[in-house]
């Protein structure tokens, strides 16, 4: 086995977010509709059997490296393994923004996680490594299965979905969205009626919506605006909450024809929304 490896860390998106209740715990109960993208970080792990440890190539700006998930990551796979492990340096190649609603750093902890899996032959099975991934964050065992899914609970209770896997046009609006904030506003509906799995895989998600998109844009008047822009091509939606969006398109041509005519100084890129992540994909060719 090499001793080094680049794996990608996908964005996701989410194609419908409703908000169906609070937990006494004061947690939010969602049902959603996660996909993954053919877009997002890389990752490279170097073992370093000579030098032990863990060390980030370089640090994420305004993250510590003890508060990254990255390193996290890697520290809870060292502890569930009670086994001296070879040191490891990781590099990132960092393309997802942060605070977008994308996912980045739930998936770079996923990715780590399964990365380090591989490479340290813990042979730990995905549903060990979805566990520890829930002590991280509630959107990493979704990246950690690997699975386009109906999410439920605080979106990790997870059935596996297959929605179309259509192209879009995500767009990242120049505003950092406080997720504290949108869930802590009064404003925010809280009891959107429960839907059933079954009509979740079926047919077109936009006839869904996100609950946390009406805040958003009053709170944002950067996503607001960028929603009314992209809006004029289809349906455009909030992911996560927030700040990036997406509109959905048949075809890569067509999304990229949209992407083409974007005002100046909008950033974003165009991706296709694919069901099995690629970190999976990856993994898979090479064991």
């Amino acid at each position: 086995m090499s001793c080094d490896i680049t794996l990608p860390s996908p964005a996701k998106l989410n194609l419908f977010l409703h908000i169906v209740g609070r937990r006494p715990d004061g947690y939010h109960e969602l049902q959603t509709l996660f996909q993954f993208l053919d877009y997002g970080d890389d990752l490279t792990f170097t073992l370093t059997p000579e030098r032990p440890g863990l060390r980030l190539v370089e640090s994420v700006p305004d993250v510590p490296d003890e508060d990254n998930l990255i390193i996290r990551a890697a520290k809870a796979l060292i502890e569930r393994s009670h086994v001296e492990l070879p040191g490891v340096t990781i590099g990132i190649t960092k393309r997802l923004p942060m605070g977008g609603g994308l996912g980045g750093g739930s998936s770079n902890a996923a990715t780590t996680l399964l990365g380090l899996n591989y490479l340290w032959n813990l042979s730990l099975s995905n549903d060990q490594l979805a566990d520890i991934g829930l002590t991280l964050g509630a959107d990493v065992p979704v990246f950690v299965r690997g699975h386009a899914a109906f999410g439920e609970g605080i979106g990790e209770t997870l059935t596996d979905a297959n929605p179309p896997e259509d192209w879009f046009v995500v767009i990242k609006p120049a505003c950092n969205i406080n997720t504290g904030k949108i869930f802590s506003e009064q404003g925010l509906t809280r009891n959107t009626p429960r839907i059933k799995i079954a009509p979740a895989f079926e047919g077109d998600a936009s006839r869904y919506r996100n609950d946390c998109e009406g805040v958003v844009r009053e709170l944002y008047p950067e996503v607001n605006q960028s929603l009314e822009w992209l809006s004029k091509f289809g349906p455009a939606r909030l992911t996560g909450t927030g700040a990036c969006i997406f509109g959905r398109f048949p075809t890569e041509s067509a999304a990229r024809i949209i992407w083409e005519s974007k005002p100046s100084g909008v950033t974003g890129f165009v991706a296709k929304g694919v069901n099995v992540s690629p970190l999976h994909t990856k993994l898979t060719e090479l064991k």
